[in-house]
């Protein structure tokens, strides 16, 4: 009985995204689907382990999953409600046997995604609810992740799914302008996936490793079922990002940044394919956002070391990503890097210009402190570092840079 708990668990977290996605094509209601799909792991949990495992557990848990819709259609009164089941019940098997039913399952997963990341919803529901349903996480699992009480999550996720109901919102993939325009709102929420487990901003870990995999492989359906190029800079720019995953903490090191890291534990096949897919995607020489920030991680992934970095490559990056999204973080990081490549005073009057707009951004402070040591600014260094971990709610980043200011009296 545990090992068939087990490979339900493992169908659950890899199916259930493909299997929901399917049964909304005969509802608007992701309750009334979710419903249905929880009853079908039900039973089987309680039939498998008499019957046997059947050879397409995702196939025989739609077929039952559509057989318990059907029942909840029945209840309801929609004027359409037969035309719905008789629609439905065409897709069944002919007869009762489900055990060795093998057929393809209809790959519906770009319609919910859209649908979970639709601009109707509030922004931040739309990252819960993509988890929720693409992914397969608990409510649970999802509250800890954004430090919240289980039942407020489970409110939130309520409305929203209401709100998809009520509103009408379509359950469909917008065509040609609207795409593009959808597009950029489905990118942004599997970022900020990616984002929550790369800071794990309350926490004393630096990772939650759990929502980058969601992240990743949120990414790779994506790219999979819509081949654009920004999609491609997305998946590419996390599978960057996240090779060096390992590399940023050690058994001594609870934070090690990029430039102190051991580059020798970057995964090199994550590399590989990112570099690859970044590459391919900006061959039309039209690149976005996501393609030029998974350039800036190739050109870093790719240098031996810190000191090899192509800099002046990297600034004529951000240069290019400042004219598509003109935020002084973007100008920040090209300050960064003009200073290392040999513009240091350049660099460091251009940046101390970005602080009314950056004062509250930890970063910048990290940044100022850093290159106001190495024009020799002792105490400007120092007040800033100050500035810095008085912003900083990671205790492990807190520790490190508590240390950086630490060590400036013995420079």
């Amino acid at each position: 009985m545990q090992k068939i708990s087990s490979d339900l668990a493992r169908v659950f977290r890899a199916e259930s995204g493909r299997l929901l996605a399917a049964l909304m094509l005969h509802t608007r209601s992701i309750d009334v689907a979710e419903d249905a799909l929880q009853e079908a792991f039900l039973q089987a949990s309680e039939k498998w382990p008499q019957s046997g495992t059947p050879r397409n557990k995702a196939a025989w848990l739609l077929t039952v999953a559509r057989r318990r819709l059907i029942d909840h259609i029945r209840k309801d009164t929609l004027r359409n409600a037969e035309s719905t089941i008789q629609t439905i019940e065409d897709l069944l098997p002919q007869n009762d046997d489900i055990q060795e039913q093998d057929y393809p399952i209809p790959d519906e997963r770009l319609r919910l995604i859209f649908t979970c990341c639709h601009p109707a919803l509030a922004s931040n529901v739309r990252v819960p609810l993509t988890l929720k349903t693409l992914c397969g996480l608990s409510v649970r699992e999802i509250a800890r992740a954004f430090l919240s009480s289980e039942a407020s999550m489970q409110q939130r996720l309520t409305r929203a799914k209401r709100k998809i109901r009520d509103a009408g919102i379509a359950y469909a993939v917008p065509e040609n302008d609207a795409l593009d325009e959808r597009l950029e709102s489905v990118l942004s929420v599997i970022y900020l996936i990616y984002n929550e487990s790369y800071t794990a901003f309350e926490g004393q870990s630096l990772t939650r490793d759990d929502l980058a995999k969601e992240a990743i492989h949120l990414a790779r359906v994506l790219y999979e079922l819509l081949p654009k190029p920004e999609v491609a800079g997305l998946l590419s720019l996390l599978l960057l990002h996240d090779s060096r995953r390992s590399a940023r903490s050690s058994g001594t090191q609870a934070f090690i940044p990029l430039e102190y890291q051991d580059r020798s534990q970057w995964n090199q096949t994550q590399i590989q394919e990112g570099t690859s897919i970044v590459l391919t995607a900006m061959s039309d020489a039209k690149p976005g956002i996501y393609q030029l920030q998974a350039a800036i991680s190739a050109l870093h992934a790719i240098s031996p070391d810190w000191a090899s970095t192509d800099w002046p490559q990297i600034y004529q990056l951000y240069g290019i990503l400042y004219q598509l999204n003109p935020s002084p973080v973007v100008a920040l990081n090209q300050c960064v890097a003009q200073a290392y490549y040999g513009e240091l005073d350049a660099a460091y009057v251009r940046l101390s210009k970005l602080e009314d707009a950056l004062k509250s951004y930890q970063p910048f402070y990290a940044a100022k402190a850093e290159l106001a040591l190495r024009l020799g600014e002792k105490e400007t260094a120092i007040d800033n570092f100050s500035l810095a971990i008085s912003l900083t709610k990671n205790t492990a980043e807190k520790d490190f840079l508590l240390e950086k200011k630490n060590q400036i009296s013995f420079i």
